[in-house]
């Protein structure tokens, strides 16, 4: 049994409060046993009936470069192929949140939020993956339902923990699954297997503005609450 000490819990405290999604990414590659340790680690990730429904398709060197091109090409070109689109909207405190967050994001890279042009270019840096080394594309299996989606939600953390444990950031985008079957295409990915989203990562390049974005989080009575008696 784990006993927990400060020394643990100080550890975990400061790898969850360092996690952020990070932007702006060096180029420098990251040893292959170290890559393998982190990704050995997240398959630690509980799921239902344990099932581990994730297939990780992990990209760099010349297929990357590849999809810098292919991506923003079809997205200029108005192209998409999404196995999940978009459903219902965003309302209320939910809607203030996601404003806030482009507000933090844009007013770090010095971007008014009438300039139009450089919003564009700041989303089409989704899309050569923020010059990051490596991406991670999550897949789903199309037999598979929401249990299964949200064991890939708990495995992405899983990873983006591990991550930051060994001293390397990341940035999960759902922009990633805009181009499915190019990424399908490209990777070789049974057509069975559904894009949920993408997990760029690599170095963090800490002289780019866009890194010291910093959003805030709800206050915990708004998003949590504790049931532990019954009243009469």
């Amino acid at each position: 049994m784990l006993v927990v000490n400060d020394e643990v819990t100080n550890a975990f405290t400061t790898v969850v409060k360092e996690r952020r999604s990070v932007r702006a990414f060096l180029p420098d590659p990251i040893p292959q046993h170290l890559l393998e340790k982190v990704f050995d680690l997240a398959q630690n990730t509980p799921s239902n009936c344990n099932t581990q429904p994730w297939q990780v398709h992990v990209v760099s060197g010349e297929k990357l470069e590849m999809l810098r091109k292919i991506l923003p090409e079809a997205l200029l070109a108005g192209e998409y192929s999404m196995d999940f689109p978009y459903a219902g909207t965003y309302e209320g405190v939910y809607k203030e949140r996601q404003y806030d967050a482009a507000y933090q994001l844009y007013s770090a890279m010095g971007i008014d939020r009438a300039d139009r042009d450089r919003r564009n270019d700041a989303f089409l840096r989704n899309f050569v993956f923020f010059d990051a080394p490596y991406v991670a594309f999550l897949f789903l299996k199309e037999d598979f339902g929401v249990r299964e989606a949200a064991d890939i939600g708990a495995y992405a953390q899983t990873l983006m923990l591990s991550l930051v444990a060994h001293g390397f950031a990341s940035c999960p985008q759902t922009a990633l699954s805009f181009h499915a079957d190019k990424v399908r295409e490209l990777l070789k990915v049974p057509s069975e297997n559904k894009l949920l989203f993408g997990i760029s990562f690599g170095y963090e390049d800490r002289a780019q503005p866009v890194n010291q974005c910093r959003v805030g989080r709800a206050p915990l009575n708004d998003t949590v609450q504790f049931h532990s008696s019954v009243t009469e």
